[in-house]
């Protein structure tokens, strides 16, 4: 991939086009028996003053919301496979389930950046974070330190995180369908 990039960068045509100008020196008679250096040499010349490729930072919104999804959707099998607490599971998934409805509208969540970022922070940080913490410290220390309460404790309040985000989120929707309400209770 990285070569068929380069094979059509701006780098590469002007570098291409530079070589070209020294075999036409050398089909000339001006490059002498050098002409392999003067090819190469303005090859170079071209691929460094050709400008640099543009760095495209924005992402489609689908393949971004899908890369997240699959982000959560790993993150709760592994926390499905693995040793911990009775109440974790059920929290993580109804964090996940949260998440989900808003990442099954990927245009609009990138339409609303302050929840892009929650979103976001929520699947690739936070939630990983206080799993991985609690996998982290044996099973022996973290019961003897009562850890799981702690988890436990940290998914409230990234849950509650999630809903404030979600309701944020959804609040135009709720608004439109309290509008329509209205007006059919108006029109008849």
């Amino acid at each position: 991939m990285a070569i068929s990039r380069h094979l059509g960068s701006w780098k590469n045509l002007a570098g291409c086009t530079g070589g070209l100008i020294g075999l036409g020196l050398h089909f000339a008679g001006l490059a002498g028996s050098y002409w392999v250096l003067v090819v190469i040499g303005l090859y170079g010349v071209g691929a460094l003053v050709a400008p640099p490729e543009r760095v495209t930072l924005v992402t489609d919104p689908v393949e971004e919301a899908g890369a997240l999804r699959s982000e959560l959707d790993a993150l709760v099998e592994r926390v499905r496979g693995f040793r911990v607490p009775d109440e974790v599971a059920p929290r993580f998934a109804e964090i996940a389930e949260v998440l989900r409805g808003m990442l099954d509208r990927p245009r609009e969540l990138r339409a609303d950046p302050d929840a892009l970022h929650a979103v976001t922070r929520l699947v690739g940080t936070d939630l990983p974070l206080s799993v991985q913490t609690y996998l982290n410290l044996p099973w022996w220390y973290a019961a003897a330190r009562g850890s799981g309460a702690e988890l436990v404790r940290q998914l409230d309040l990234l849950h509650a995180d999630a809903v404030r985000t979600a309701e944020r989120f959804h609040a135009a929707d709720a608004q439109r369908q309290a509008d329509h309400t209205r007006y059919l209770e108006d029109r008849g």
